[in-house]
């Protein structure tokens, strides 16, 4: 099962987008795995948060298969730790069909037909985190994820 991660809009920073390099290295040693930037939305800043969301979600659910799985990062959303964590990717990959997709909305999160479509939703804290700071701990939180399924040293349980 292929892993993706997609994200609205580009990734502002050189240091996010050096980590951000950095875990899809590493997450591809383990599974099929690949970023996905959406592009902006043309005109966004004349635009209201519903009205953006929409659009958002538009190009979303075009990309989207039936078979994919989706996962959406939201304040929301499940909360498990990193071992947890991990038993879940693991029974995901296990169910093997189509693409297991988590998706990083933009600044205003998701319109209602995305949250329709969504499979689940994950949040990695109760604190809030800007959509571009979110990727890298969600890439570092599915390389961890990988190094417990395989029972590799990279975390420490206390």
């Amino acid at each position: 099962m292929k892993v993706a991660l997609w994200m609205i809009g580009k990734t502002s920073f050189a240091y996010l987008r050096e980590g951000e390099a950095l875990y899809t290295k590493r997450l591809r040693r383990y599974l099929p795995f690949e970023t996905s930037v959406l592009p902006d939305v043309k005109g966004a800043k004349k635009l209201k948060a519903a009205q953006l969301q929409q659009k958002e979600g538009e190009t979303v659910l075009q990309r989207l298969k039936a078979e994919d799985t989706l996962v959406l990062l939201d304040e929301r959303g499940f909360q498990k730790g990193s071992v947890a964590f991990a038993q879940y990717l693991d029974q995901q990959l296990q169910r093997g069909r189509g693409r297991l997709v988590f998706l990083i909305g933009g600044a205003y999160g998701f319109s209602d037909a995305v949250y329709q479509r969504a499979d689940a939703q994950w949040s990695l804290s109760k604190l809030t985190f800007s959509h571009q700071m979110i990727r890298i701990f969600v890439l570092e939180q599915l390389y961890r994820a990988c190094t417990i399924l395989r029972n590799e040293p990279y975390h420490n349980e206390g």
